[in-house]
């Protein structure tokens, strides 16, 4: 069920101006691998480049073999990403968002699929026949992550899910991504919140003006003096 992810040398940008420049970034299989960084450091633009959103160059692979560029093919080779903002069918169903996620799965599996999901997001059987854009923001978030997982996913992406999010409902999402993970999905993390990232994740990498610019096991950089006081306005010595 698990997946990892190699990528080499990935340059990407949007026309002429290039953003991303060199990156080299594993994510190991069956771990939470988080990717922080300042606004506009390149952190979306290296998600839409795996997704097959943007052109690029380098070398990218998936279970050991490179990654097609079609969106449709790196769907279904096991890849999803949920974008920031959500993207919902807004008029439509929280289940006909949910079976939509569900498109490449064979028909005799998708039942399945929508139980076990129902399992993990209890609400949305409560909820199936509301219409998504009625939904709060959350729950639109998690509704979002649902989608995605309805297609079967080895390795999910998730771009800066906790942006406005309450206090209550980031601890769900949290704890959901880190089930996610032990159900055997690989995470890729884009996060704005540093430090709960960090929290739950195996490895980290930090993302400045296109290049990474340090990188290590996620624990380490928490107690890191220069990430500490450049993202979480504290010294390696304060406290938690």
């Amino acid at each position: 069920m698990s997946a990892a992810l190699s990528i080499q040398g990935l340059c990407a940008g949007y026309g002429g101006i290039r953003v991303l420049d060199n990156i080299v970034l594993e994510v190991p299989a069956g771990e939470i691998t988080v990717l922080v960084g300042p606004n506009g450091a390149g952190k979306t633009t290296l998600l839409k480049a795996v997704s097959g959103l943007l052109p690029r160059t380098g070398n990218i692979s998936f279970d050991g073999a490179p990654l097609p560029e079609s969106p449709a093919a790196i769907v279904a080779r096991g890849l999803a990403q949920v974008a920031e903002g959500r993207q919902l069918f807004a008029q439509m169903t929280v289940r006909e968002n949910l079976e939509l996620g569900a498109y490449l799965v064979p028909r005799n599996e998708r039942v399945e699929r929508y139980a076990k999901l129902l399992e993990l997001f209890p609400w949305l059987a409560k909820r199936r026949a509301q219409l998504a854009g009625t939904l709060s923001g959350g729950e639109q978030q998690m509704l979002a992550v649902g989608r995605a997982l309805m297609g079967r996913p080895r390795l999910l992406m998730l771009d800066e899910p906790s942006l406005g999010l309450a206090p209550k409902m980031l601890d769900e999402l949290f704890a959901i991504v880190q089930r996610i993970r032990e159900d055997g999905v690989t995470v890729l993390l884009v996060e704005q919140n540093v430090a709960r990232a960090l929290a739950i994740a195996d490895g980290a990498y930090v993302i400045e003006r296109g290049a990474v610019v340090m990188q290590g096991a996620a624990g380490q950089l928490l107690r890191s003096e220069k990430l500490r006081e450049t993202y979480l306005g504290a010294t390696a010595g304060s406290a938690d």
